[in-house]
C-alpha cells in the first residue's frame, strides 16, 4: 500500500527540489506539495495522507499552527518539521507540538527519504494485510485480543482510505472522507475487500463512538441496503436556486461561491458555517441518497443533510460535483437548509 507524504513550504524551488529529489523512491511513498499550512490544510480534507514534512516559517499559516491543526483534527497522521533553526529552544516547540521528529536546513534529501520511511514503517509496525474480504471478523479479533493500534484502511474498487482507533479493544473513532465517529465507521465496515495497515499505538485518546463494534457492525451491514441511508439523511424536495442569475461573471460564479453569498445575504454572515467546498468524494452517498428519495415517492434529493454527532454536520448541495457545506453547533441548520431550497 503506497503512503501519501504530504510536504509544505512555501519556497517554491525547495517544493521543486524535494518532489524531483524523493520520486525515486516512488515504489514507497508518493509525494504532494502544498505552499503553506493553509493550502496543507485544504490537501488533508481532498485525500488520505500518511506523514507530513512541513516547514515552520511560511505566510498565511505556519508549520506550528498546522502541526496544532494536525494534532486535533488528525492525531493518527505523523509531523517531521523541517527549519533553519535549529537550536533546542525550537526543537523543543515541535516535538511539544506533536512532531515525531526535526529536520534542520541544509540536509540531504536522502537522509529526509530514510527519515520518511522509518517513521512509515513504524506506522504499520503491527504488519499489513491484502484483499481482506471480511474487514467485520477481523476487527472483531482486534477487539477480543483487547489490542491498542491505530488500522489504516483502503477500499479495492474505489480506493478509499479510512482509519480506525482502538483502545484495548475498545472502538474509540474513526474517519474517512470528511466523516468522523459512527458515521464513518459505518461507511468504512460497508466495504468488500480492503487492505489493512496496523500500527501499534493509538493516537486517539478520547472516545468519539459510543456505541459497541458488534452494533456498529450490524448496523454497517444494513447500510448495503438503500432504505438504511434515510435514517441518517434529511431530505428535502425543493431544488436550491442560490442567488438569483444576474449574468456576466456574477452568474457563473461557483456553486460555492453563491451558496455562500446567499448565506451571508440571509443571515447576515455565516454563522456556525465552518467550510463550504467542492468534494467527490460525497458523490457516491449522494446518489444513494437520491435513489431513496426515488424509492419514498418523496422526490429527487437537492439538498440533504449528515448528521456525524460530536456538535457537527455536512450539509449537501448536489450537483456534478458535490458542494459540501460544514456546519457546527452554532449554525441554524434548517434555516440553511430552507435557504439553500429556495
Amino acid at each position: 500500500m503506497i503512503k501519501n507524504v504530504l510536504i509544505v513550504d512555501d519556497n517554491k524551488e525547495m517544493l521543486f527540489t524535494l518532489k524531483e529529489g524523493l520520486g525515486k523512491y516512488h515504489e514507497a511513498f508518493s509525494v504532494t506539495t502544498a505552499p503553506d499550512g493553509l493550502a496543507a490544510m485544504d490537501e488533508l480534507k481532498r485525500r488520505a495522507i500518511s506523514l507530513i514534512v512541513t516547514d515552520l516559517k511560511m505566510p498565511r499559516v505556519d508549520g506550528l499552527t498546522l502541526l496544532a491543526h494536525v494534532l486535533e483534527h488528525y492525531p493518527e497522521i505523523p509531523v517531521i518539521v523541517i527549519t533553519a533553526y535549529s537550536n533546542s529552544d525550537v526543537a523543543m516547540l515541535a516535538r511539544d507540538g506533536g512532531a515525531v521528529g526535526l529536520i534542520a536546513k541544509p540536509f540531504m534529501i536522502e537522509d529526509l527519504a530514510r527519515r520518511i520511511m522509518e517513521v512509515l514503517r513504524d506506522e504499520s509496525e503491527g504488519g499489513t494485510l491484502h484483499n481482506v474480504s471480511s474487514s467485520g471478523m477481523f476487527l472483531q479479533l482486534i477487539e477480543m485480543e483487547q489490542r491498542t493500534c491505530t488500522i489504516r484502511l483502503v477500499e479495492k474498487s474505489s480506493g478509499k482510505q479510512g482509519v480506525l482507533f482502538f483502545l484495548e479493544g475498545t472502538l474509540l473513532d474513526a474517519r474517512v472522507n470528511g466523516l468522523r465517529g459512527e458515521a464513518a465507521a459505518y461507511e468504512i465496515f460497508s466495504w468488500d475487500e480492503v487492505t489493512l495497515s496496523i500500527q501499534n499505538a493509538c493516537p486517539q485518546k478520547e472516545r468519539k463512538i459510543r456505541k459497541e463494534l458488534q452494533a456498529i457492525l450490524m448496523d454497517a451491514m444494513r447500510l448495503k441496503d438503500e432504505v438504511a441511508h434515510a435514517e441518517t439523511c434529511a431530505i428535502t424536495v425543493e431544488n436550491p436556486p442560490g442567488p438569483p442569475d444576474k449574468g456576466g461573471e456574477e452568474a457563473a460564479a461557483p456553486l460555492v461561491d453563491r451558496i455562500r453569498d446567499v448565506i451571508e445575504k440571509e443571515l447576515g454572515g455565516n454563522p456556525g458555517v465552518e467550510d463550504i467546498y467542492h468534494d467527490r468524494s460525497w458523490d457516491g452517498l449522494v446518489k444513494e441518497m437520491v435513489k431513496i428519495g426515488s424509492l419514498l415517492d418523496i422526490g429527487s434529493l437537492k439538498v440533504g443533510y449528515i448528521d456525524v454527532g460530536e456538535q457537527q454536520g455536512f450539509i449537501l448541495v448536489p450537483r456534478e460535483e458535490t458542494a459540501v457545506v460544514a456546519v457546527n453547533s452554532k449554525c441554524p441548520r434548517d434555516r440553511v437548509m430552507q435557504i439553500l431550497s429556495g
